[in-house]
């Protein structure tokens, strides 16, 4: 029995800025990841808001949600074997300073809030993302 995984990844307004999105595509794929859908989208801060609502609580939550609606996006669902570990582990710590030497966040992020790349967390939380912005 195989373990595939379908988890969310957006390609964030840094990294779209900097016409990175094909490049961070093409590493997903040559790490194993299926691209299912896609599409580049940009929200408003309101669902920005509703996106992050695990995070209210928490003091960074409304820079946050200013800067994911800050400039287009790219929604992604990728599929893989152990998809949602997969995805952490290929994305990195959270903060780039702390990610290690291969990871997207290493490569690309500028800081702890401009880190290239979001991913689900968990299954579940995948499951809420990918409903959440490829609703059929």
């Amino acid at each position: 029995m195989s373990n595939i995984e379908q988890t969310l990844s957006i390609i964030k307004p840094d990294a779209v800025e900097r016409n990175l999105d094909n490049e961070i595509k093409e590493i997903f794929r040559n790490k194993g990841f299926k691209i299912i859908k896609e599409k580049k989208i940009q929200i408003e801060k309101s669902e920005a808001e509703k996106f992050y609502k695990v995070h209210e609580t928490k003091p960074f939550y409304s820079d946050l949600c200013s800067y994911l609606s800050s400039g287009p996006i790219v929604v992604m669902i990728l599929e893989k074997e152990k998809g949602v570990l997969a995805n952490r582990e290929l994305m990195g710590a959270t903060n780039p300073k702390d990610a290690e030497e291969g990871t997207l966040r290493k490569k690309y992020g500028i800081s702890i809030d401009k880190n290239s790349v979001h991913g689900s967390d968990s299954l579940e939380n995948a499951k809420i993302e990918i409903d959440f912005f490829f609703k059929d």
